[in-house]
Parts: C-alpha cells; sequence; structure tokens
C-alpha cells in the first residue's frame, strides 16, 4: 500500500451537514472508510468508522440541509456524541490504519472531496486536535475520478455505470454513502491496474514515501 500513493494512505470520508459552510454548520454524521490492499495490488474497502454527532455550540442548521438527508435530530433511534469524543477517536482510528499499512499519512477521499475536507478540518480544530492524520488540503475526488472512468459524476450513477449495487433510499447516510465511494474508488483504481497503468514494486524497489 505505502507504494501505491507515494505513502499515502487513501481512508474515505463522507460527512452529512447542517449546510454548506464548514466554519458555521454543524456536522452531524461523519463515516471513514480504510482500505487494504491484496498482495496482487488489488485495492478494496476495509473497516469502517460511523458516527452520528451532536452538533456544536452554536452551529447553524438548515432545515433544508435536514429535508435532503432526513436527519431527525430528535430521534431517539439517533445514537449522537459531541464532536469533542467522536473526531478524537476517528482521528487516533485512522492513524492506527496508516501505521499498520507503514504508510506517512492519510489522504481524503470523498465524492466532491473538498466539501468533506473543509468540514472535517474545521471540527478538527475546534476539538483542538493537533495530529491530523490528513493531509491538509491535498484529495482524491471521486466525483473527478468517475468522471473520467465512467462519464458520469453523480454518485449513484457513477455506481450504478461501475456495477455497484445503489439504494437512493439509503443515500445520504454518512455511512452508506461512505462505503459506496469506497467500492467506487476502489473499482477505478483496479480497474487502471488492469490496463496496465500501475504495478506492484519488486521487492527492493523503492517505495516513492518523499512528501508532496
Amino acid at each position: 500500500m505505502a507504494s501505491r500513493f507515494r505513502g499515502y494512505l487513501p481512508v474515505v470520508i463522507d460527512v452529512e451537514t447542517g449546510g454548506f459552510n464548514a466554519a458555521t454548520d454543524a456536522l452531524l454524521e461523519i463515516a471513514a472508510v480504510t482500505l487494504t490492499m491484496d498482495d496482487d495490488g488489488t485495492l478494496r474497502p476495509d473497516e469502517t468508522f460511523d458516527f452520528h454527532v451532536d452538533p456544536f455550540e452554536g452551529a447553524n442548521i438548515e432545515q433544508s440541509a435536514l429535508d435532503f438527508t432526513g436527519i431527525d435530530l430528535e430521534s431517539p433511534d439517533r445514537p449522537a456524541e459531541p464532536e469533542s469524543m467522536v473526531m478524537p477517536d476517528l482521528m487516533q482510528a485512522i492513524r492506527r490504519a496508516v501505521r499498520a499499512h507503514g504508510c506517512t499519512r492519510a489522504v481524503m477521499v470523498a465524492h466532491n472531496a473538498h466539501f468533506d475536507l473543509g468540514f472535517v478540518n474545521a471540527a478538527v480544530a475546534r476539538c483542538n486536535i493537533k495530529r491530523n492524520p490528513f493531509h491538509p488540503f491535498s484529495c482524491f475526488d471521486t466525483a473527478t475520478l468517475a468522471g473520467l472512468a465512467c462519464g458520469q459524476t453523480v454518485l449513484a450513477k457513477a455506481c450504478r455505470v461501475a456495477g455497484i449495487e445503489f439504494s437512493n433510499s439509503a443515500a445520504h447516510s454518512a455511512g452508506y454513502d461512505a462505503e459506496k465511494t469506497a467500492e467506487l474508488f476502489c473499482y477505478i483504481v483496479n480497474q487502471w491496474k488492469q490496463l496496465g497503468g500501475w504495478t506492484p514494486p519488486m521487492p527492493g524497489e523503492p517505495q516513492g514515501t518523499e512528501q508532496a
């Protein structure tokens, strides 16, 4: 894995929020899917971490955002925790995955990735987390990659082109969307490998872990 992305471990993220402004709007759900690699260089999803999040104090929440995601903040079945508990636990799990794969840092994979990266960076700052495992601005955007590989930029449509089952009724939950984004990213990366675009290095070859 460390040789595939120059020492970075791709981690798929999806967030559900109270609006579009990472500085003012609530983070309501966050999910992460770590990836692993088989001996032949095939990329596949590994572990999923899925959290419901209590809005931070003073957070803005647009009703239109709740209508879109279907999140009911008052539901007794919503096991939400404060950001101060969720974010350190999630960042620690990602750092463990980075170490387990011999990588130097995580790089975020997401659909329209800079949206998710902005909310993660804002939550990390609010929680005063000093060791953010993610690169602060580099990311892999599956909307862009799917536009190239599948001719579609909408997650549901790209998944269907790739032969990945997608349920519109289950969409817009962070856990489901993160897992489907992970499947799509793996599909695109593995297709590129099958076309001869990348082959695993032979033992003893440089691993390519220099920083961006």
